[in-house]
């Protein structure tokens, strides 16, 4: 009973696992293989034939063995009857004839399994029992009989040996288990061995993404090993190289961009002005009006690339112990256009910064959910002390479109075009953040909820 569930076990976990592999090995044909699976292909390919190798061995060894003692207990008990039936024809001169007819005589009626034959010189058969000398499964042996130095007979002895199927019904649970428990070490190391390898590629793979993606501070993964050490430094030396033309002629085209429309407007309104709309009061008016809400915009975007430039270049020049519960309840107190603000704040929560740049970046998001939330509803900040890190969160409801949500800490990117954005508030928190050691990251994209969270080294 013990062996039937030993065997089920073993062939219910052969199943799923070989499951497991095709199934992997289904994905890879769209996605490519991995560098995981490539490990735990040759190390299986590699372990699977030592254990069948090792498997057809111990069958062999085994068979060999059965058969080597069958033949040596066969040889013994035949010798030993040979002379006992010598010693009884020469103590009392009795015929090898009625030797053979009394062993007939005094045998217990039935088949027994050992093959037992007395032959006269010339091998004839004088007595016979068990089974035909050309049964498979058994080992004969032949010792003569031998009366004063002179042969009068044989004895035959057939043994039976292990049969194979026997001994794979006994050896292979073991086998498969033996197999399985090779297979699992061999996943087992090549998760270890893929991870070692893979992991650092991974991590840089990341690491170029995040650069990709205007993260102008990221820093390289920390490396382990010589070659990915190598690898780290020269992507990162790569990326300080070539990202200066490439990142200055993106601002140039993204601020030509985003200062086409109000200068655009600027210059319409004034040519209208010049073209005699000065004598219509109300006309004059409507136009200036457009002149100033141009300039009005021009001079925040210069404003807040002037801070995204000074924190850039500067970062936190005064850093002092300030708590961030202070500054989250100072900018939720004002007034936000009827906005409900609601908090959910510990007792103390200090970092270490510039408190103007802090109020700085938690005002942005909050103007960010303002303006991007849905009308109503109302915003929460939250601020939490785990792990070391300071977070703070601004959740309100509304949903960010996926195709901007990881451009979202760019200049320039906006969702609401024509709401008084410049585009640059989120990309100014980014940059606070990681001025200050820390990070600023959209933790969902909603719907019901968008939250975005500023993580600062707790003081």
């Amino acid at each position: 009973m013990t062996r039937l569930i030993v065997s089920a076990t073993a062939a219910i976990g052969l199943i799923l696992f070989v499951a497991f592999i095709v199934a992997r090995l289904i994905r890879s044909r769209s996605q490519g293989i991995s560098i995981r699976m490539q490990m735990f292909l040759a190390i299986a390919t590699i372990v699977g034939a030592f254990a069948f190798g090792l498997g057809l061995l111990v069958v062999d060894r085994i068979e060999a063995r059965a058969t080597l003692l069958a033949e040596s207990a066969a040889s013994d008990q035949a010798a030993a009857i040979a002379t006992l039936l010598g010693n009884e024809m020469a103590t009392r001169e009795t015929k090898l004839e009625t030797l053979a007819h009394n062993l007939g005589a005094s045998r217990a009626p039935g088949t027994p399994e050992v093959h037992l034959a007395v032959l006269s010189p010339t091998k004839e058969v004088l007595f016979i029992e068990g089974p035909k000398p050309d049964d498979p499964g058994y080992m004969f042996q032949t010792a003569p009989i031998v009366v004063r130095g002179e042969t009068v007979g044989f004895v035959r002895v057939g043994k039976p040996t292990l049969k194979i199927r026997q001994v794979l019904k006994d050896v292979a649970p073991a086998v498969l288990v033996s197999s399985i428990v090779l297979g699992m070490a061999a996943a087992l190391a090549a998760m270890l061995i893929g991870r070692a390898i893979a992991g650092p590629i991974e991590a840089l793979s990341e690491f170029a993404v995040r650069v990709a993606e205007g993260e102008k501070h990221a820093v390289p993964p920390p490396a382990a090993g010589r070659e990915v050490l190598r690898l780290s430094r020269s992507i990162d030396s790569m990326r300080r190289q070539i990202e200066g033309r490439p990142f200055v002629e993106t601002f140039a085209a993204d601020l030509s961009h985003e200062l086409k429309n109000p200068v655009a407007a600027i210059r319409a309104s004034a040519e209208v002005l010049a073209d005699g709309a000065l004598e219509e009061k109300e006309e004059a008016k409507r136009f200036v009006g457009r002149i100033q809400e141009a300039t009005t915009r021009i001079e925040a975007l210069l404003g807040d690339l002037l801070s995204l430039a000074r924190i850039e270049a500067r970062g936190v020049e005064t850093a002092a112990r300030v708590n961030v519960v202070d500054i989250v309840r100072e900018l939720a107190a004002r007034d936000r256009d009827g906005a409900s603000v609601q908090t959910n704040l510990p007792l103390i929560a200090d970092v270490r910064g510039d408190a103007a740049w802090l109020t700085r970046a938690v005002d942005n998001l909050i103007d960010n959910a303002v303006r991007h939330g849905t009308a109503g509803q109302p915003i929460t900040i939250e601020v939490k002390r785990e792990g070391g890190s300071v977070h703070i969160q601004v959740r309100n409801a509304g949903t960010v479109d996926k195709n901007v949500a990881k451009r979202l800490f760019r200049r320039f990117v906006t969702t609401r075009e024509g709401k008084g954005g410049t585009g640059l508030g989120l990309a100014i928190v980014r940059a606070i953040a990681e001025a200050h050691s820390g990070s600023a990251t959209l933790v969902s994209g909603g719907p019901p909820e968008v939250v975005f969270q500023i993580e600062l080294p707790e003081a």
